[in-house]
């Protein structure tokens, strides 16, 4: 029998100047093994500018292990300001709905900013891995990702 995914309202999620609004609900694709997941915008509260875009996949297969739960961009002239850390705790109580008592991000092993991302969210380093050759990502050029763990 299928798995039935339910997607649930992440409510308000905002901090400060930074609210997280949901944009798009994406089901899962069992043929690309893609798990579900919710897009959210990172906007400026009192002006609603678009900052950035941040993604939380839910469940677990070789794609989340390489790819990660979450996945975000924030645009150039916003960076500096900590929204996609800020965005990342944000979003962990939300994953906690979702039976998921841990999660990992992932990101390339010179992406500095990323890792410094991580690790001021809460993550931990806890390996670095080298992609599998039929990966997405080492399809297009990446050969390690940093993964971090966040306990929820």
């Amino acid at each position: 029998m299928k798995n039935i995914f339910k997607f649930l309202s992440p409510g308000k999620l905002i901090d400060n100047e930074l609210e997280l609004i949901l944009v798009k609900k994406i089901p899962a694709n069992e043929e690309k093994k893609y798990v579900p997941a919710y897009n959210f915008e990172m906007k400026n509260s009192s002006t609603s500018e678009c900052m950035g875009l941040i993604h939380l996949r839910i469940g677990n297969n070789e794609n989340i292990f390489y790819g990660g739960h979450i996945g975000y961009g924030v645009k150039e002239k916003f960076r500096g300001h900590h929204y996609a850390a800020r965005s990342i705790k944000l979003l962990l109580p939300f994953a906690k709905k979702h039976n998921l008592n841990e999660i990992y991000i992932t990101c390339d092993t010179n992406n500095l900013a990323s890792r410094k991302t991580c690790e001021l969210a809460g993550g931990k380093l806890i390996e670095i891995v080298d992609l599998p050759k039929h990966n997405d990502q080492y399809l297009n050029g990446d050969r390690k990702k940093c993964r971090y763990r966040f306990i929820i």
